[in-house]
């Protein structure tokens, strides 16, 4: 994934903003109140939201989804509208670059006891 996601910010020219796509994981309680998985990032423990980069021949849902196996552990069905957007500063090492995120939710069906970026 480190190459894609390489690519894809190097591709962005200066002022350009480019795209992520992002997953929020949830599941309904046998009452039906909404619970939503926190998502700490293994490097600094801060809350995240899994999100990556579009993936070539994969939509934007797809892609949130396979995002949220790799960084949260879970499966599920991902809903087909997405739930809203969101724009952050992205750090590289000579410059900043905006990326606006597209977030998904996700119903999580499955939480996996080890996965990929566990």
């Amino acid at each position: 994934m480190a190459a894609t996601k390489k690519k894809a910010v190097r591709k962005a020219k200066k002022g350009e903003r480019i795209r992520q796509v992002a997953a929020i994981p949830f599941r309904l309680t046998a009452r039906g109140d909404i619970e939503v998985m926190l998502v700490t990032s293994r490097t600094t423990r801060r809350f995240i939201v899994p999100k990556g980069w579009p993936m070539k021949g994969k939509s934007g849902r797809k892609a949130a989804t396979i995002e949220a196996q790799e960084e949260a552990g879970v499966l599920g069905k991902t809903l087909k509208q997405p739930a809203g957007t969101y724009s952050y500063w992205k750090r590289l090492a000579n410059r900043f670059v905006r990326v606006d995120v597209i977030v998904y939710l996700l119903e999580v069906s499955e939480e996996l006891a080890d996965w990929q970026e566990a």
